[in-house]
């Protein structure tokens, strides 16, 4: 296949699923029919994959897929037109975090001419699956070039894994002799000025609880000018409020908050999220760490101490760092790679046997 019919396919995908998170689902249609039955599934499955978790990625997705996205981020790398002679078979070990977390990495796969061969995350297993299928009635000829497999990974090239800190390690090891991507435990962060008007709060609530904040992008942890009354915050933060009545959500919450009061920790409630000064990044869920910075030059110095653990730096002032404006945490642009490695110029460099 060209790359230009593989940049086609990938078009008419975006094509579809703006379409169908759009409100354009169609009585009758195999597709639709299939698409939303795995989304149902998927809940099933996995409690925290709610229809409207499922549909933010998709839209998501969609967004990425448009042509001039696509037609960009490809324009950045010397792709090759054909590649018939030298694909490789990639593994990809997904996460089961939030719903097609490993969506990007297939993509990637393709689009460079390789061979996708997944192991998909118990937790979500699902929905890639359905976009492939979906994908192969737009192309069939990427019917050679996809696999799934519930096995050990076997007759690979080169592998992408992600997880968490202990299983990453696993991953090092059982993948050292092949080149590798091995992705671990990253959060978002946010910085405030204090200066923040509603619309921006209203933005940064929902890189908060988005996907539960069970994302890597998740902002976890709020760093504000010392004084910082949070109020503003949780005035803008109303539009989130149902998440409370979700079960295991709110299992989490009511579980925290416990805690904090038998604890005497000090906290603030606005009876669906907790706020708690704390030095750590990552939260549990329904929990906001927050840490107060009284000179910017100081917190630019630790961050970039701790950039390992960072996945992306949410703030519409911050010009210090990289970073993504409020409201943009959990929709990335192609380029916005996770754990900062570029993936496609690593699938670039490899060679099939």
């Amino acid at each position: 296949m060209l790359l230009q019919e593989r940049l086609n396919a990938f078009v008419q995908l975006g094509n579809y699923l703006r379409a169908f998170t759009a409100g354009g689902k169609r009585d009758g249609d195999d597709t639709d029919t299939l698409l939303s039955q795995a989304i149902q599934e998927a809940g099933m499955v996995n409690p925290w994959f709610t229809e409207k978790n499922v549909m933010m990625a998709l839209s998501a997705i969609g967004r990425q897929l448009e042509e001039q996205n696509l037609r960009q981020w490809i324009g950045m790398y010397p792709l090759p037109d054909h590649t018939e002679h030298k694909n490789a078979t990639v593994g990809v070990v997904t996460a089961g975090n939030i719903p097609l977390v490993g969506f990007h990495d297939f993509l990637c796969v393709l689009i460079s001419g390789h061979r996708f061969l997944g192991k998909l995350s118990s937790r979500d297993d699902k929905l890639l699956r359905t976009i492939a299928s979906i994908l192969l009635t737009i192309e069939p000829r990427f019917a050679e070039r996809i696999e799934f497999t519930d096995e050990f990974l076997r007759g690979y090239h080169g592998v992408i894994a992600t997880g968490n800190n202990n299983s990453a390690r696993y991953f090092d090891y059982y993948f050292r002799n092949v080149p590798h991507i091995i992705r671990k435990n990253r959060n978002g962060i946010a910085i405030l000025n204090g200066n923040e008007n509603k619309e921006a709060l209203e933005r940064l609530a929902g890189d908060v609880f988005s996907y539960f904040g069970l994302g890597c992008r998740s902002v976890s942890k709020l760093y504000v000018p010392e004084g910082y009354d949070f109020s503003a915050f949780f005035e803008a933060s109303q539009g989130w409020s149902e998440v409370i009545y979700h079960h295991h959500y709110a299992n989490n919450y009511e579980y925290n908050k416990t805690i904090f009061l038998v604890n005497k920790i000090p906290h603030i409630d606005n009876g669906f999220l907790l706020v708690k000064e704390d030095t750590s990044l990552a939260s549990p869920v329904a929990v906001l760490y927050y840490e107060y910075y009284r000179d910017p030059a100081l917190l630019n110095k630790k961050l970039k101490e701790m950039e390992e653990q960072i996945q992306c730096i949410v703030s519409d002032t911050w010009d210090k760092l990289p970073s993504v404006p409020f409201g943009k945490a959990q929709d990335p642009e192609l380029w916005d790679y996770a754990d900062g490695i570029d993936t496609l110029q690593f699938l670039l460099q490899l060679k099939g046997a």
